[in-house]
């Protein structure tokens, strides 16, 4: 018996379709992959299905759930199916909660609302529902706020408002993206065990092909607001016909078009970069008159190099330390202890000039494109910025030319510097980024989870495009990341880190074919795999 059904929906907001003929089906039970890239349609086809749409949509079709139409109710009935019938679990946990209240408020709101419970019996329930998605009492009691918890933790509090009242029908929307990959693996696990335990329905929207073909039973592959591809996993998976589907498919199991370079012969024994024993603390709690603050070594020790031209991945979890790495390496912290020498001079030791004219060989690329450039300036503004590191004054037609000669060296246009960022995608606002990197012609560029929040298609030209620049401009990267495919695809050693140590280090074939160290290999067990999924989702079918 089907719970949801949802027949020809068409999404106008304003005068633009958005949605065309989107028809899905969900079984009670049934979990159902929404697929696509940003743009495709799914998150509003999950605010279609919850009635969640901006003002000035219009919408047409069916959508139905547990045989009640759900576009015939009032808004006030909707909000009475809202969190009792159907839950959502939206991408972006901090933004989903509100800060100035606690988690046992917004968990026990849900209750309140939709219950003719006591305020005592709703925070009874509240904190039963912390327990069983993994935040008992002992350590996060209801009077807790989400500043207070980790990223995974925050998402699970999310995951709990969801599900307080056991809804028939769960939709999580991209839940993992943010996460690195052991505790993505976590939170999977708990939406599976939840689903189960409650007999639920859950529709998972995802572009990452591995996740969903690991959690669903179904799929649907959309572009450009209608399902190009729909049918069981494995099927579908073994015989994919839409043009769209099979470059989903591909750029998902990208590999780099770059050869791996290593040899000494080559000069990759001479290091760009050598950090030795670096060690960082923080201070926990506030200052004490007589006594010593106790102190977190979020950096315990650590030594790497990184030679001319090579790639070098650093991977670990969320507080493993690797960003407070890259901020020692970068000198905007000054460390406790260790050296950091970048083309055979001290880095940190250098002051005022001298540190300034060694700036320009290292620089940066982060997560976030557009929060990392000033809305108000124009690309060649932006992307000129890092001229204030160059001893010698460049005029403005020599500025103008070597910011030209960057954006095209990144794949855009010479008259791109007459834009401003929101006019652009955010797989071209990387590219900016990078061009802005590129621009001081460093020996060495940071990249700070420079692609996590990409599609695979836009993530996999941007790795193309690394690679290309690495290899034309002899240029070394340590590349950041939680994604163990991504560093794969695109470095020649890698770094594992693990409570502030580096546990593991090696060429990235030896130590992925062959880890060493325990946690490597549980990083690697928990990277979603597509094989690995539908060869383990096939023998299911054959069991039963």
């Amino acid at each position: 018996m089907s719970l949801l059904q949802v027949d020809k929906l068409n999404l106008t907001i304003g005068r633009v379709p958005i949605l065309r003929q989107v028809s899905l089906t969900l079984g009670q039970g049934e979990a159902l992959g929404i697929v696509g890239e940003s743009g495709s349609g799914k998150s509003l086809t999950a605010l279609s299905i919850m009635r969640l749409l901006p003002h000035g949509s219009t919408v047409s079709g069916r959508i139905a759930l547990d045989g009640e139409e759900l576009s015939a109710l009032s808004e006030a009935e909707m909000c009475e199916r809202r969190g009792r019938a159907m839950g959502m679990i939206f991408q972006e946990p901090m933004s989903a909660l509100n800060p100035l209240k606690t988690i046992g408020d917004q968990v026990a709101e849900a209750v309140r609302v939709h219950g003719y419970v006591s305020p005592r019996e709703a925070y009874d329930l509240a904190q039963e529902t912390l327990n069983r998605v993994g935040l008992p009492a002992t350590r996060f009691p209801l009077s807790r706020y989400p500043h207070e918890l980790s990223g995974g933790q925050r998402q699970r509090v999310v995951i709990a408002m969801a599900i307080v009242l056991k809804p028939k029908l769960v939709i999580a929307d991209e839940p993992t993206t943010a996460l690195d990959v052991t505790t993505q693996a976590r939170i999977l696990d708990l939406l599976k065990r939840l689903v189960a335990e409650d007999g639920s329905s859950l529709i998972l929207i995802s572009h990452d092909l591995a996740i969903v073909a690991e959690m669903a039973d179904r799929i649907a592959i959309m572009k450009d607001g209608a399902v190009v591809e729909s049918g069981e996993t494995v099927s579908l998976f073994r015989a994919m016909q839409h043009p769209y589907s099979r470059m989903l498919r591909a750029a998902s199991t990208y590999v780099s078009r770059r050869q791996r370079r290593l040899q000494a012969s080559e000069g990759h024994d001479a290091p760009i970069l050598d950090a030795k024993g670096v060690v960082q603390e923080y201070r926990q709690g506030p200052r004490q008159l007589f006594r010593r603050s106790a102190s977190f070594r979020a950096v315990d020790d650590v030594g790497f190099t990184i030679r001319r031209g090579e790639n070098v991945g650093l991977v670990g979890e969320s507080g493993s330390g690797k960003s407070t790495l890259a901020r020692v390496v970068l000198a905007l912290d000054a460390p406790k202890a260790g050296t950091v020498i970048l083309d055979g001079a001290d880095l940190l030791e250098s002051r005022g000039p001298e540190r300034q004219a060694l700036r320009r060989h290292i620089q940066a690329v982060f997560q976030d494109p557009y929060g990392s450039f000033n809305p108000r300036h124009k690309v060649a503004r932006l992307v000129a910025e890092p001229f204030h590191l160059d001893e010698g004054k460049l005029s403005g037609a020599e500025r103008r030319q070597r910011v030209e000669e960057a954006l095209v060296a990144v794949g855009m246009q010479a008259s791109d510097a007459d834009k401003y960022p929101h006019e652009f995608s955010g797989g071209q606002r990387q590219r900016l980024a990078i061009a802005r990197a590129l621009i001081t012609q460093p020996s060495l560029i940071v990249l700070d989870e420079a692609v996590s929040a990409l599609d695979v298609s836009i993530r996999a030209q941007i790795l193309d495009l690394l690679a290309d620049l690495s290899d034309r401009l002899n240029v070394s990267y340590l590349f950041i990341s939680h994604d163990l495919t991504v560093v794969r695809a695109i470095t020649d050693r890698v770094v594992i880190m693990q409570d502030g140590r580096i546990v593991e280090q090696g060429e990235t074939e030896e130590v992925f074919a062959n880890p060493a160290h325990p946690y490597t290999q549980s990083l690697l067990a928990a990277t979603p795999n597509l094989e690995r999924a539908l060869a383990a989702r096939q023998a299911g079918l054959e069991a039963q």
